[in-house]
Parts: structure tokens; sequence; C-alpha cells
């Protein structure tokens, strides 16, 4: 009996991720995160309101309605990023994850990349990119590594649903 081809650990973690953006609530761009440590994941987020509040799939997007574009005006959107919603799940549950990785399926914006920054994640695992130079020379400055995955997802059967 052959073995199959396993899929890689930053594979493995996307496709996770990926998974997790199927949670997401916002109506213009589902986003997932896993924060992993050692190879094992610590907390997961992806994009929608706080806790207890109406979601954009069920009051609209203010964002959307004002034809503001991607990247612009991020106070004014209701939704928790996915990035910020793994970084608060793992405060709220006590986790340490100075020195994780956080695997998500786009490039964090720059108010994420600070909090990524702060909290001590050593690498940034992405496969979309986002519009935002500010995110990346922050990234660069602070030594946090960034990697685009060319590939989404790797699986067993080479196919992939997300």
């Amino acid at each position: 009996m052959t073995q199959e081809k396993r899929p890689s650990w930053d594979s493995y973690f996307m496709q996770l991720a990926f998974v997790v953006a199927g949670r997401s609530t916002c109506l213009r761009r589902q986003v997932g995160a896993v924060l992993v440590k050692e190879k094992q994941i610590l907390s997961t987020g992806y994009n929608g309101s706080p806790s207890g509040l109406l979601h954009c799939d069920e009051v609209g997007c203010l964002r959307q309605s004002l034809g503001i574009p991607s990247g612009e005006r991020h106070e004014i959107c209701r939704a928790v990023h996915a990035e910020q919603n793994a970084l608060v799940q793992a405060a709220k549950h006590g986790v340490a994850i100075a020195g994780a990785d956080l695997y998500t399926t786009v490039q964090p914006c720059v108010q994420c990349t600070k909090m990524i920054i702060n909290a001590g994640i050593r690498r940034v695992v992405y496969t979309h990119s986002y519009p935002d130079q500010l995110a990346v020379a922050m990234a660069g400055e602070a030594g946090l590594e960034l990697v685009q995955l060319e590939e989404k997802c790797e699986t067993r059967d080479g196919k992939c649903d997300t």
C-alpha cells in the first residue's frame, strides 16, 4: 500500500484557517485565522461582530452601502478582524501566544499587524495579499516574518474546496 502525500504543516494549518473563515458573517470578505505554537493550535478567529451583537449579514454593511473601498475606514466596520478575534480568544482563555505563528487567509491590515507585533507573534503565513504597505513596513521593522503561500491549500487528492 502506497502512502499518499501528507500536506506540509503550513498547508495543513492554512487549510484550517480556510475552514475557520467559513464562520465569517462579513458581507465583503471572509477571513479565518489560526494561532499555532509548536504544531499545536492555540486559538482561532474569524471576522464578525463582537459577541452578542447582530452580524453584518443580519443588519447590512455600512462600508459597503457607502461605497468605501477595501482597506479604508475600518473604524466604521462593526466586525472584528479574524486576527484580532484569534488574539482576543487566546487572552480570554489565558493562552500564552508569544512566539506563536499566525495562519490567516488574508495578509493582516496595519491595525492587526500592530496587535500581532505587540502579542509577540513571530511569523504570519497568509495566502491573499492586502493593499496595506504600512502593515508590511511595520512588520519588517519589527522583524515579524511575513510568508505568502502560493497555494491556497494542499490536500492528498490535490483538490481543495476553499
